[in-house]
């Protein structure tokens, strides 16, 4: 049960059907991020500006999400997390008309760091507005489907967007989030219970503008390290200035009662492992939406929209898994299910490597389906498993911390995979990327995210027992066997 924000219980929804209504904003949020690359080129042409310029479009956006996600557990538990998760869809909502009706790029710009702060309270929330709601041993099952616009949308979103400049004009990249938005925000005032801290303490506003700073300068760097026309030494500054000041907010963190990001929590083993082993094996998903249609298209020589219809069956796999996903979970348990089933991804993964234009469509087919179908599975794992050992009080910042490490890690597969295609192209004396290179990026992001595999070796075998309904648990994980006593430092 859950308040209606007036003192009134209210009965929950089905689990599934309440993870269906946070995914419906969830999913404006990752098809706009994908959607926008590909039109860039028509507004540039439309705002009369180089197609390079363009670029700010996407980096003032991931700005406004490095800056502000921090925050967005904090404000929940203030304001209360309906109340946040609506204003948050419909500052989404309003910022995605401001951006469609944008006459200039600083406009456009503008409307982006506003939905860039839609989309920071928007995600998180919806993320923490589930695990509240949803009883640990439903968790699985929900956040499968809560998964769903994470994986779906940057593969649907290179040919919607390609159909969309190509039939209609690109204001309608933006025009199409209204619809979703008004159905969120109707679904949410409807179904979605209030929840807020009675004391919710000082707000780390110092903590906040010290993060932001780091996390900015950390994302510039990840996102521009990938140019070769950027200059080194302007990398090198943006690097340091985040590491330096990250260094000092470790430092603040330490003696703030309630820090935006509370690195505490990763004294927590099972937090610890989904933060750490589940940003190596992310690094392969985020490359795969950079690199799988550019090799399609460039290395191919196929259009944008026979490019989308072949990588849309990574999406197909990854719905096919939903309802598969808790009875792995259950049958099997986290620390198996996630050991064997990384092998298999990341395997996976790496045929992509040996992709070739000869190839048979339904064995390409065949092989992003299986990859989409086991890399969903994984992901959901990496997301249920870190609330495993989480105190109800630590939630809200447990869900802040891991949706900062989420957007990190979507720079750093970006990023990962486009060193990658330079590397070998300079290697190679290739001065356009060519399968060769295509295919020594897809080994290497490969490689990252095998780096994933040891942590779930060394996880218990009854880690996430709750969750998966299985007997109960003893342990939380091998290195952690004072888990109460760290838990009682946390609270």
């Amino acid at each position: 049960m859950q308040t209606d924000g007036s003192g009134q219980r209210r009965a929950l929804p089905n689990p599934r059907f309440l993870a269906m209504i946070v995914a419906s904003a969830l999913i404006m949020e990752q098809i706009d991020s994908t959607v926008l690359a590909t039109a860039l080129p028509t507004m540039a042409r439309s705002f009369h500006v180089p197609p390079l310029e363009m670029g700010m479009a996407l980096t003032s956006y991931l700005m406004s999400l490095a800056v502000f996600i921090p925050a967005s557990g904090a404000v929940a538990d203030r304001y209360g997390s309906r109340t946040v998760f609506r204003a948050a869809i419909v500052i989404f909502t309003l910022s995605s008309i401001a951006c469609s009706q944008a006459p200039t790029l600083p406009a456009l710009i503008a409307a982006r760091i506003v939905q860039g702060l839609g989309g920071a309270m928007m995600v998180p929330v919806a993320r923490l507005v589930l695990v509240r709601a949803v009883p640990k041993s439903e968790l699985v099952s929900a956040m499968s489907w809560l998964l769903v616009p994470t994986l779906i949308g940057p593969v649907i979103g290179p040919p919607l967007g390609g159909i969309i400049v190509t039939y209609l004009s690109w204001p309608w990249i933006f025009y199409i989030n209204v619809p979703i938005g008004l159905v969120g925000f109707v679904l949410v005032t409807l179904y979605v219970g209030q929840h807020k801290e009675a004391a919710p303490g000082p707000f780390d506003a110092w903590g906040l503008a010290l993060s932001g700073v780091s996390l900015c300068c950390l994302t510039f760097a990840l996102e521009m390290g990938s140019h070769s026309a950027i200059s080194g030494w302007y990398v090198a500054a943006l690097l340091a200035t985040g590491l330096s000041s990250g260094w000092i907010y470790i430092r603040h963190a330490r003696v703030h009662p309630r820090p935006v990001l509370d690195l505490r929590l990763l004294r927590i083993p099972t937090f610890r492992f989904s933060i750490v082993s589940g940003t190596l094996f992310r690094i392969g998903i985020q490359a795969t939406p950079f690199l799988l249609p550019m090799m399609m298209q460039v290395g191919f020589g196929l259009s944008p929209a026979r490019s989308g219809l072949i990588t849309f069956s990574s999406a197909a796999g990854s719905m096919l898994m939903k309802s598969l996903a808790p009875r792995f979970l259950r049958r099997f348990g986290f620390r198996q299910t996630m050991l064997w089933n990384g092998v298999i991804a990341c395997t996976l993964f790496a045929i992509f490597a040996a992709f070739r234009p000869d190839w048979p469509v339904i064995l390409m087919y065949a092989v992003l389906l299986a990859g989409g179908f086991f890399r969903s599975l994984q992901f959901t794992a990496y997301g249920t498993i870190a609330y495993a050992d989480i105190p109800d009080a630590k939630v809200s910042a447990a869900t802040s911390f891991f949706s900062t490490l989420q957007q990190l890690s979507a720079s750093l597969g970006v990023a990962t995979g486009a060193a990658a295609l330079g590397l070998s192209m300079n290697m190679l004396h290739h001065s356009q990327p060519l399968l060769a290179d295509f295919s020594n990026a897809f080994l290497v992001v490969a490689v990252v995210s095998c780096l994933s595999i040891p942590g779930c070796a060394r996880l218990s075998s009854d880690a996430g027992a709750e969750m998966t309904r299985r007997q109960p648990r003893k342990a939380a994980v091998k290195v952690g066997a004072r888990v109460p006593e760290r838990l009682q430092e946390i609270r």
